[in-house]
């Protein structure tokens, strides 16, 4: 079975850079044409090599600075006022975009909403844990304070 350098994912293959072996026809009738593959030679091979390892560079470093910006967000205590009643219950709500902006405000540090995990959104004063994922696999959790006030 010949060798051949995936050139895109292909489902039930490999993904994009690895060195999979295939049966010739598959290589010569399907991958090739299509160019999700070429044929595994010493250039070929020696350029996937350093390409896989520019890509893992680049991943630890992403991931050294998402570890970074964790333990920051770790040790960060957002206050976010809201007008409240007289029971404490908001007269809105805490959303996960406010705590977005807040966390921009406060560290500068740019968080998507759709990674700022909330049940629910905040509807009473009081102090709560809200857990923020910065990359895969690395989470902060950000104590957030809801006071009352002026929003």
């Amino acid at each position: 079975m010949p060798e051949a350098i995936l050139l895109q994912d292909v489902n039930g293959v490999g993904v994009k850079g690895s060195v999979v072996d295939v049966s010739k026809g598959y290589l010569r009738n399907f991958l090739i044409p299509r160019k999700l593959a070429a044929p595994a030679t010493k250039g070929l091979l020696a350029q996937a090599q350093a390409a896989t390892a520019t890509i893992e560079k680049a991943r630890a470093a992403a991931v050294a600075k998402a570890t970074e910006q964790a333990d920051l967000l770790n040790k960060t205590v957002l206050t976010l006022a809201a007008t409240a009643g007289e029971d404490g219950r908001l007269f809105g709500s805490i959303t996960n975009q406010d705590i977005a902006d807040g966390i921009k405000e406060a560290r500068g540090i740019e968080v998507d909403k759709r990674k700022i995990h909330l049940e629910d959104p905040i509807k009473n004063v009081g102090t709560y844990s809200v857990i923020v994922e910065i990359d895969a696999g690395v989470t902060a959790t950000v104590k957030t304070i809801v006071t009352e006030g002026n929003w």
